[in-house]
C-alpha cells in the first residue's frame, strides 16, 4: 500500500517510515498536518498515519480534512493518551489510535484492522445510500399512485397504470411516477 505518514519529529518519522517499508509498504512523509493534507490530495494514499500534535494543522484537523475530501483509512499516532484527545479523536472518521512507542507487529496489526474497518464502513455507507434511494423511489411511486387513486382508480390499477406508462415511454417507474405527478399537478 501507499501510506502517508505525518510526524513533525524527524527521528520518529524516519523510524516509522523504516518500519512501514519493512512491512512492504511504500511511504510518503509529511512534517506537519498542512503538508499531509496537500500530499493526500496529490499522492492519493491508501492509508494515512497522522501524529496528533503537529505544527500548523494538527492530526485531528488533518484527519477531518482528508476524510471530507476523499475518505481513506486513518490511524492517529500520539505520545499522549489523554482522555480529551481520545474523546476528540473518537468523534472523527478514524480507524485506529496508536500510542508511541510503536512496535512493528503492533503497526502491522493496526493497519490490517484499519483497512478492514474502513472497507466495512464504506460498504455500509453504500448500502445506506442505496436504501435511501429505494425509499425515495417508493415514496414517489406511492405519491403518484395516490394521485391516480384520486381519479377513481384502485391502488392496484393505479400501480398498473404507472407500470404501463413506464413500459410505453420506455422509462423507469420513478420517471413515470414523476411525470404523472407533473401531469396531474393541481
Amino acid at each position: 500500500m501507499l501510506i502517508l505518514i505525518a510526524e513533525d519529529e524527524s527521528i520518529i518519522r524516519l523510524g516509522l517510515k523504516s518500519m512501514l517499508e519493512g512491512l512492504g509498504h511504500q511511504v510518503v512523509a509529511a512534517t506537519n498536518g498542512r503538508e499531509a493534507i496537500r500530499m493526500a490530495e496529490h499522492q492519493r494514499p491508501d492509508l494515512a498515519i497522522l501524529d496528533i500534535r503537529m505544527p500548523y494543522t494538527d492530526g485531528l484537523q488533518a484527519a477531518r480534512a482528508m476524510a471530507a475530501e476523499r475518505p481513506l483509512p486513518i490511524l492517529l499516532l500520539t505520545a499522549h493518551s489523554e482522555a480529551d484527545l481520545i474523546d476528540r479523536a473518537s468523534d472523527l472518521p478514524i480507524h485506529g489510535y496508536l500510542v508511541k512507542p510503536i512496535l512493528p507487529e503492533e503497526l502491522g496489526a493496526a493497519i490490517a484492522v484499519a483497512v478492514k474497518r474502513f472497507a466495512e464502513s464504506q460498504a455500509l455507507a453504500r448500502r445506506m445510500a442505496e436504501l435511501e434511494a429505494d425509499l425515495a423511489a417508493r415514496k414517489l411511486i406511492d405519491r403518484a399512485k395516490g394521485r391516480l387513486m384520486q381519479t377513481g382508480l384502485t391502488e392496484e390499477d393505479a400501480y398498473r397504470a404507472i407500470q404501463a406508462r413506464a413500459r410505453r415511454e420506455r422509462q423507469s417507474m420513478v420517471a413515470a411516477a414523476r411525470a404523472i405527478l407533473v401531469d396531474t399537478a393541481i
